[in-house]
């Protein structure tokens, strides 16, 4: 698998009724699917009265193409929704993650949450020598030198290495692109920063990585002040699957 990888303030309601509504999205820990999160910003792109969208981020990051689809659902919701979407970090919004938020309008982060790790990582564990005490023996059948590159049993070969490597530094362009764009900066200047680090919320604001230093109060009443909410905004968030013992 290829990774991208390192609730407080107004009040509370669900989907349906009127009023000044700020619809809350949690993106919670690794992401190894872009659902529920997808299918939530559609419901509340879809719903007038939700007047705005507020991604309450603290996960580590997850996998490629899923950040990748919940990166182009906020897009899209900006786009062609015409809806304001805003990104507050709490502990941690980093990888994949991070790659998300840089598609909001706005990046809020506390002073100490974790922010950045703009870049890719594969990774398996070879057990070949084990294979070799137990007296083991990896058998392959394929169709074609690549087929089986990533083999838990052996070494990879000069050209798999090479062929791995290929495939991370497309994603790795892909994702300097994406932040890039999203945070309105030079593809070059993002690609000096992207070794992989992290970096404080405090840290990351000079870098202009993040827009502001706040929690995500803060994040709320500015929002709220940005599309025109008057005191406090009733925040909405997305009905939880009920599930049964058939289930």
């Amino acid at each position: 698998l290829v990774y991208l990888t390192l609730h407080a303030g107004g009040t509370e309601a669900r989907f349906g009724g009127f009023g000044d509504r700020i619809g809350v999205v949690d993106l919670d820990g690794v992401i190894l699917s872009p659902q529920p999160v997808v299918s939530e910003l559609k419901k509340f792109g879809d719903d007038s009265s939700i007047k705005a969208i507020i991604l309450h981020v603290n996960s580590p990051g997850g996998g490629v193409a899923a950040s990748e689809e919940i990166y182009r659902e906020v897009k899209r919701l900006r786009s062609e929704k015409k809806k304001k979407v805003v990104a507050s970090i709490e502990t941690v919004g980093a990888s994949g993650a991070f790659y998300v938020s840089s598609a909001c309008d706005k990046i809020y982060a506390d002073q100490g949450s974790i922010v950045g790790s703009i870049g890719v990582i594969a990774q398996w564990v070879n057990y070949g020598d084990l294979l070799k005490w137990a007296k083991l023996k990896d058998v392959v059948i394929k169709t074609g030198e690549f087929k089986d590159t990533g083999n838990p049993a052996r070494d990879l070969t000069p050209a798999e290495q090479a062929y791995m490597q290929s495939l991370i530094d497309n994603m790795f362009g892909q994702f300097i692109k994406a932040v890039a764009d999203g945070r309105g900066l030079k593809y070059d200047d993002v690609k000096a920063i992207a070794n992989g680090k992290v970096w404080t919320g405090e840290q990351a604001s000079s870098m202009k990585l993040i827009d502001s230093v706040g929690d995500f109060q803060q994040a709320v009443d500015e929002t709220a002040k940005s599309v025109g909410i008057s005191g406090e905004p009733t925040l909405v968030r997305p009905e939880k699957d009920r599930r049964t013992l058939m289930d």
